[in-house]
């Protein structure tokens, strides 16, 4: 997977969680479903911005930022902020 691959992933998430709450505003998708789904979109998004922060930092080193992986969603949400 390549950078601009993972930016593109991270646009399309980003247009899901609009659409998502476009469809809550407008009383399409009920709130406890909303919750859910965006919760699940919160953390393919911290997953796939975390991938790209890894790739960046290995490029930086002079390493190959092909040598990443997307770490697991309990590791990425367990980050501090």
């Amino acid at each position: 997977m390549t950078e601009q691959d993972i930016l593109a992933r991270i646009k399309q998430l980003v247009a899901d969680e609009h659409e998502l709450r476009a469809k809550a505003t407008s009383g399409e998708i009920d709130p406890v479903a909303e919750r859910r789904q965006l919760a699940q979109l919160e953390v393919m998004l911290d997953q796939a911005w975390d991938l790209l922060r890894q790739r960046r930092a290995r490029a930086g080193a002079d390493e190959s930022p092909e040598d990443t992986s997307m770490r697991p969603a309990r590791e990425v949400e367990g980050y501090l902020q």
